[in-house]
């Protein structure tokens, strides 16, 4: 199959052009590198079935011209850092909604019909649950970032509505492993990189949420295409356990060889605004047939850590 993946140089977009390629698909990149790297590409860059296109999405008539004779769109490309709404409050208004908007009305030109997005376990907001079904709602997101991905949840569901669209929208846990960019284990490595004495900890580290491995998040994007066929399929993809900040903290602190770090915590129940500082999704709908993450939060968050500090990609 001939595969267009948006924001394929990035994080999990890179890892997923990977898995595609070794399963001998042909698979394009689309991508502005304002936050995927071309080293993450770099190594298929000589493999006839891999094109990169180094362009951007909020230009319409660019993505028209490039999308036409593929079989499915793998959409990844957003904001990855969802702190930036407090300070750029457009920024997921066109990198989420209106970037979304722009690839499915090229694929409505185009008359392809397979739409597969990353979401964000953010668009359930903050809630009382302890475990959160797709059924769960109403979503408030209490993040712009949160809102920019539910805003593109319900463009793609209206797409399917009216044009027949086919689509796979998964809500993702908090994806580590080699390749990340940003997030805690990148901001804990960095900090004590530069004093190993001391770490600040935003909030009170008590945050708690399921780390997911990035191969496994792959390897669900995958199963949940693969095995399931509605018009609008939509997945928790998550672990079923979850790492406090303070754990992740401790962890860093141990594969970096530091002892006798003093934790600074700066107090509150949140990171930052739009922060959901606990939370756990029920991925039950995926799981019952047959796709489960081969890794625990911890064992996802150690294994990134080790990643990060040895610079794999």
């Amino acid at each position: 199959m001939k595969m267009f993946i948006t924001g394929g140089a990035g994080f999990i977009g890179s890892h997923l052009a990977d898995t595609l390629l070794k399963d001998g698909h042909s698979v394009t990149v689309y991508d502005n590198l304002s936050s995927g790297d071309k080293r993450f590409i770099e190594h298929n860059l000589q493999d006839k079935k891999f094109i990169f296109i180094k362009a951007d999405l909020l230009n319409l008539p660019e993505i028209k011209k490039e999308i036409k004779d593929y079989d499915v769109v793998f959409h990844l490309a957003a904001n990855p850092h969802v702190r930036l709404g407090e300070t750029q409050t457009d920024l997921d208004v066109n990198q989420g909604i209106l970037a979304t908007y722009n690839v499915l009305e090229a694929m409505r030109h185009a008359d392809i019909k397979k739409i597969v997005f990353s979401s964000s376990s953010v668009v359930y907001g903050e809630t009382n649950e302890p475990s959160l079904p797709e059924t769960y709602g109403p979503t408030l997101p209490i993040s712009l970032y949160g809102a920019g991905k539910l805003g593109a949840e319900g463009l793609i569901s209206a797409f399917c509505g009216t044009f027949d669209f086919q689509t796979w929208i998964y809500r993702f846990a908090n994806v580590v492993g080699a390749r990340g960019t940003h997030g805690v284990i990148v901001d804990f490595i960095d900090k004590l990189k530069k004093n190993p004495r001391q770490l600040e900890i935003l909030g009170d580290g008590k945050q708690c949420k399921p780390y997911l491995y990035v191969s496994d998040c792959v390897s669900g994007i995958l199963f949940g295409f693969t095995h399931f066929h509605d018009r609008v399929n939509l997945f928790n993809l998550s672990c079923d356990s979850t790492t406090t900040v303070t754990r992740i903290a401790e962890m860093v602190t141990e594969e970096m060889g530091l002892e006798n770090v003093t934790f600074n915590y700066t107090g509150g129940i949140r990171g930052w605004k739009g922060d959901v500082p606990r939370f756990q999704l029920d991925a039950t709908k995926i799981t019952t047939l047959g796709w489960n993450a081969t890794l625990s939060s911890d064992e996802a968050v150690r294994r990134a850590i080790r990643d990060v500090l040895h610079a794999k990609l």
